[in-house]
């Protein structure tokens, strides 16, 4: 049986960022504990072809490519940087590319980073909506990071990193056989 297929989606075209630096932590602990294959992309990734297309056949190849990889996940982590309280446009413009049957009942970690605690928030009155339009599974936990937990772009935070640890353990209720300690118990 192949792995599991999980895709992050950073909603930034910073590189660095500490936005994708986020996602890619998740990513890389819930791969470690459940076997994943992962893929992580940004905007930049995405390319130009975003912010002209009004509709999803006017993507380039490229962009065509990464949604498809965020449709055909088994599960999702995304993230935005958080603007005027809310994430950036050309994140939205991309997730409004996609048909909400395609997201449905798509376990989903969603995360999200700003420069202090005034837009912590921007997570459950943002993205979690957003998201349970889609019929989602947004996970329990939500995961938002401020610049203080970060040192060279690196989570470096105990706190944030616990809240990490408790979002990739709430994949199991998805991911029950990949995952070592519950195949051990068994």
């Amino acid at each position: 049986m192949a792995a599991p297929k999980l895709v992050g989606i950073a909603g930034s075209f910073n590189r660095p960022s500490k936005t994708y630096a986020l996602v890619q932590n998740v990513a890389e602990r819930a791969t470690e504990r459940y076997g994943f294959t992962s893929r992580i992309y940004d905007l930049h990734d995405v390319g130009p072809s975003l912010g002209r297309a009004i509709w999803r056949k006017e993507l380039d190849d490229q962009a065509q490519e990464i949604i498809d990889a965020i449709v055909t996940s088994d599960a999702l982590i995304v993230g935005a940087p958080t603007y005027k309280g809310s994430y950036p446009g050309l994140f939205k413009h991309l997730v409004d590319l996609i048909d909400p049957h395609e997201l449905r009942a798509k376990p989903i970690v969603i995360t999200a980073t700003g420069g202090g605690d005034r837009h912590a928030l921007m997570v459950e009155h943002q993205l979690r909506p957003l998201f349970g339009f889609f019929m989602s599974h947004t996970l329990p936990t939500a995961v938002y990071a401020s610049d203080r937990d970060f040192t060279d772009y690196r989570v470096s935070s105990a706190p944030l990193s616990n809240r990490i640890e408790e979002v990739v353990g709430e994949l199991a209720a998805f991911f029950p056989a990949e995952n070592p300690i519950l195949a051990a118990a068994e």
